[in-house]
């Protein structure tokens, strides 16, 4: 039994360190290209 729960945290923990390293480096989001201009932040819109 404790080999059982010991293999199911093992593989919990190697499919979140992988799906923490996918998201990081392989897939990237599209950032926003559009600020909000609220202040002295140098997007050049003054």
């Amino acid at each position: 039994m404790n080999t059982i729960i010991q293999n199911i945290l093992a593989f919990s923990v190697l499919a979140f360190a992988i799906r923490f390293l996918v998201l990081k480096f392989v897939w990237k989001p599209k950032k926003k290209t559009a600020k909000a201009c609220g202040g002295d932040d140098g997007c050049g819109c003054h």
